[in-house]
């Protein structure tokens, strides 16, 4: 009988071990601004070029998506969405947001995606940094533009929150996540394997 207490001890032991070693999953959440209707280079559309991203994320992950949608709705001509998007960055607003997170708490990881406005995050993504506290958590930036990269918004989210902010964020052309799916899927797959290598998520 002590023989079969110490066996199972160990065998125990062993399986905590393996834990501690691999870490235990962590809840991932993909919190993303997206605007359908007429975008740049691709005409109109009925999903926009960021949330083609998301889901590709999602996919990778398993996480759960989470969309930022304002309470006002954008215009759908794109040039009228350039006009209301700078005269709401000159005035530093902050749209409402009309739905909010279940149990942020619970997520260790939220990945933010946005399209690149006037060199900067869509201001409904600030109102969503106001309202979620994420300090404490891993943030993972990624973005859709058409030339400026991720235009420096890691580092104005890593001020703007008190999350762990990972420097490795995924950007890419907003016309390749409707015309190039594939790839820019190709591409996202390895960008979520190298976050696993170096245990980001």
């Amino acid at each position: 009988m002590k023989k079969i207490y110490i066996l199972l001890t160990v065998f125990l032991l062993s399986i905590i071990a393996s834990v501690t070693a691999f870490g235990a999953d962590k809840k991932i959440l993909i919190a993303y601004f997206s605007k359908a209707g007429e975008n740049y280079g691709v005409g109109t559309v009925e999903k926009g070029n960021t949330q083609i991203l998301a889901e590709m994320i999602a996919k990778e992950t398993g996480g759960d998506l989470f969309k930022i949608e304002p309470v006002k709705d954008y215009p759908t001509a794109y040039d009228d969405v350039v006009k209301e998007a700078k005269q709401e960055k000159d005035s530093n607003a902050r749209p409402k947001i009309k739905n909010k997170v279940n149990n942020l708490k619970d997520y260790d990881i939220v990945f933010l995606g946005y399209p690149i406005w006037y060199g900067d995050m869509p201001m409904p993504v600030y109102t969503f940094l106001d309202e979620n506290n994420l300090s404490g958590k891993t943030i993972i930036p990624f973005s859709t533009n058409e030339g400026s990269g991720i235009s420096g918004t890691v580092d104005s989210i890593e001020k703007y929150t008190k999350g762990n902010v990972i420097k490795n964020a995924f950007s890419t052309r907003g016309r390749d996540t409707q015309n190039s799916q594939s790839k820019v899927a190709a591409d996202v797959k390895k960008w979520i394997e190298t976050l696993k290598a170096n245990k980001n998520i």
